[in-house]
């Protein structure tokens, strides 16, 4: 059984910085399955940020790109997100998953940022930015 736990999410102003952590366990982290991370703001659906196949290469929201990165530590099993810049848009709860599995006949190292090509799922960490 995989299991996500994110962590590092709060309360920032604008410009601020956070670094979102995913700690997986039951879980391969050197295959080279993707894991990514979400977000789902309140009336609004869950939406792709970035995800990263097991060799490193990755896939960012092109409205993201330059100020979220994603990595992860396959030794430590650990997914992350670091997020610079923040804007009040940015709050939402933000969401690790992986995939472990083919789905529609894309394999599992597919960097892609459809939910619906993830296997497991964590519960969430709120990340609010104010103005």
């Amino acid at each position: 059984q995989v299991t996500l736990v994110e962590s590092g999410g709060g309360s920032v102003q604008a410009g601020e910085s956070l670094r979102l952590s995913c700690a997986a366990s039951g879980y391969d982290s050197n295959s080279n399955c993707a894991m990514g991370w979400f977000r789902q703001a309140p009336g609004k659906e869950r939406e792709g940020i970035a995800s990263i196949r097991g060799d490193g290469f990755t896939n960012v929201e092109r409205s993201l790109e330059g100020r979220f990165t994603i990595s992860r530590d396959n030794a430590r099993n650990t997914l992350y997100l670091q997020m610079n810049n923040l804007k009040p848009e940015d709050t939402a709860m933000y969401y690790c998953a992986v995939r472990t599995s083919e789905r529609w006949n894309i394999g599992c190292a597919a960097a892609t940022l459809a939910t619906g090509l993830y296997d497991y799922w964590g519960q969430g960490t709120q990340v609010t930015v104010s103005s």
